[in-house]
């Protein structure tokens, strides 16, 4: 189905089908299968042409990565302070498998810009009241595709339709989840609804489904056609990457732009000469010109092996009538592999400088990519992207905790505090003055202007609260 038929049947404002169109030019690039680019034809005379698939070094789908790596891994840490809420919401985390799909968005989120995450909540009763009861809190991952936002200031998308898509019996459907903001009738407030609706993907703007019929769908069986949350907060929370977003002419589009969108020249660089370089192999092997009498015995037995792709017969006579009058010729192609090599250097530092993570990230050695692991100093290039990107990603953590603690608190789970303090601490395992930093600080705090509990905060990722419950009786000696 065409799903902006659709919008416009419904009378729903998004944004440009071009700029969706740019996010699957991003994702043929990640998957190194851009449309008559790796599938191409080479015309060899006479009429006649090859088809050919272009060799790939990947590295469209590396750099988002490595980003996903440095930014979410399994030592960044997440403390809250009600010790609570800090059980009941790394129990959604992991019920929901953050740990994996939270480095996996991480990676979609480089690859086409934004992802999000949005809250929801099965299996819970609504009572004669209309509070919820029971259930459990849940974590939907959904990357810029099926991403549409509908209202936005300040590139702060505030209502926004969420597709997933499903299939049933070999039909395939489109659920459209329309999160919008309305007035509460006679009060001066807005509160936050749900609209569902399902759509069988036939063509054209696609045929759409009563609640009845939807609910005789497994996938869909219980799907409310609208929900009010009575929050003036959304359930959804956006993530993009700290960078302009040069890819749409309208300055205003609230969604993130590709890590790699402005690299993708030096990619199709990289691939060609990477290319090249694999066809050097195939085409510069070995071979033996051989004249046809030396093919075989007096008896008719062959004297080489005839799967052996190194010998090739030559018309009878052919070095006979040659100058040379030899009856066999080795020809040995000269393999330009050092030139490859320094030209596939060049592109890698052209496209680390470009993703952010300046340059010698990575080194073309021995026919695949090394990546560098050594420490980075905080004056790098590298540095700083990270930081700057860091910004959005502790405030989306955040927001996704908060909201995981409202529908915690809407389901009737005891105990709850949402405002209490949360800490995000990054790895900052990589970062060369870190060591430095951290040795000044002990220094300090022997000397008595830190505290021990101010000392633990910043360094175990604890809050200032917790970091003085965490001393131990006998602080005379500190240990790491």
């Amino acid at each position: 189905m065409n799903i902006f038929a659709y919008f416009k049947q419904k009378d729903i404002d998004t944004l440009d089908p071009k700029f969706y169109n740019q996010i699957e030019v991003w994702r043929s690039w990640y998957n190194s299968n851009v449309r008559k680019f790796h599938k191409y034809r080479v015309y060899r005379g006479n009429g006649t042409s090859v088809n050919c698939t272009r060799y790939a070094l990947g590295m469209a789908k590396r750099v988002c990565e490595d980003m996903a790596d440095l930014l979410l891994n399994e030592r960044v840490t997440i403390t809250i302070a009600n010790e609570t809420t800090d059980e009941f919401v790394k129990q959604v985390l992991e019920a929901n498998t953050f740990e994996e799909l939270g480095n996996e968005y991480q990676e979609w989120k480089s690859a086409l810009g934004t992802v999000a995450y949005v809250v929801h909540i099965d299996d819970s009763v609504i009572d004669e009241t209309g509070n919820m009861k029971g259930g459990t809190v849940g974590i939907n991952y959904v990357e810029a595709s099926n991403i549409f936002p509908t209202s936005w200031q300040n590139k702060v998308i505030t209502e926004c339709i969420f597709t997933f898509h499903k299939t049933y019996k070999r039909k395939k459907y489109v659920h459209f989840q329309y999160h919008k903001l309305e007035e509460v009738p006679g009060e001066n407030r807005k509160r936050y609804v749900i609209e569902n609706s399902i759509v069988e993907n036939t063509i054209g703007a696609g045929k759409e489904l009563t609640p009845k019929q939807w609910n005789d769908i497994p996938a869909f069986y219980g799907l409310a056609e609208r929900m009010e949350t009575n929050s003036d907060k959304p359930l959804f929370i956006i993530d993009r990457l700290n960078i302009v977003n040069n890819a749409d002419e309208n300055s205003a589009n609230p969604m993130g732009v590709s890590l790699f969108a402005n690299a993708i020249d030096t990619i199709k660089k990289i691939d060609l000469e990477y290319d090249s370089y694999a066809n050097e192999f195939s085409l510069g092997r070995k071979r033996i010109f051989v004249a046809p009498e030396f093919l075989t015995t007096r008896d008719g037995s062959a004297v080489f092996d005839p799967e052996d792709t190194v010998f090739y017969e030559l018309p009878e006579d052919y070095f006979k009538n040659s100058e040379s009058k030899e009856a066999m010729h080795e020809v040995n192609m000269e393999l330009r592999i050092d030139e490859h090599s320094k030209a596939l250097n060049d592109d890698l530092n052209w496209l680390s400088l470009k993703c952010g993570f300046g340059t010698d990230r990575y080194k073309f050695e021995n026919g695949g990519v090394k990546t560098a692991t050594e420490v980075i100093s905080e004056n790098s290039d590298m540095y700083r992207s990270l930081t700057k990107h860091e910004l959005i990603l502790e405030r989306v953590l955040i927001q996704l905790i908060q909201t995981i603690i409202r529908a915690g608190i809407s389901i009737g789970i005891s105990g709850l505090v949402e405002n209490t303090d949360i800490t995000i601490a990054f790895d900052d395992s990589i970062i060369e003055d870190k060591t430095t930093e951290r040795q000044s600080d002990r220094q300090d705090v022997s000397m008595g202007v830190m505290g021990l509990a101010e000392y633990r905060a910043k360094w175990y990722g604890e809050t200032l609260e917790q970091a003085q419950k965490n001393l131990p009786e006998q602080a005379s000696v500190m240990a790491e």
